[in-house]
């Protein structure tokens, strides 16, 4: 069931402008990082505390039609805004291209956490720099597909 309810959108212009474009496009503008060239997908939450929906782009870190969502905020101390979402409301809509489609997001841990890591660093080599400046364990979330 698609997430549904007042969208409040990023107070951060590039989120917002990205994640716009992107849906406006069906993933065929604004879909890499910046001037990286890295490929993103858009994640679309539902507030912990405000209960309004919330879009972000995350890097694409996809595994067998699973997609890893990594909480790295660059290798701040703390967690992102939305790691608090996904943990509160683990229903999540991923949108990988034209359409969006619903997941259910878990936290991973052990042999799992580490499998996906790997993947993500593959992905996005910059993850590894990231844990390297952070004392927490970055937390990721593997979103699988329940429609």
């Amino acid at each position: 069931m698609p997430i549904e309810g007042d969208y409040e959108p990023s107070s951060w212009d590039w989120v917002r402008d990205q994640v716009e474009a992107y849906e406006r496009s069906g993933g065929r503008e604004a879909n890499t990082l910046r001037d990286t060239g890295m490929p993103v997908i858009i994640v679309t939450t539902t507030g912990a505390r405000s209960g309004k929906v919330r879009k972000f782009a995350l890097m694409r870190v996809e595994h067998g039609g699973d997609y890893a969502l990594v909480a790295s905020k660059g290798g701040s101390p703390e967690n992102p805004g939305w790691y608090n979402n996904v943990k509160a409301h683990p229903h999540v809509m991923i949108q990988d291209g034209p359409a969006p489609f619903d997941a259910l997001a878990e936290e991973v841990a052990g042999e799992e956490k580490a499998a996906w890591w790997d993947r993500a660093v593959a992905a996005y080599p910059p993850y590894a720099d990231y844990q390297r400046a952070t004392d927490r364990p970055i937390p990721v979330f593997v979103a699988r597909r329940s429609d």
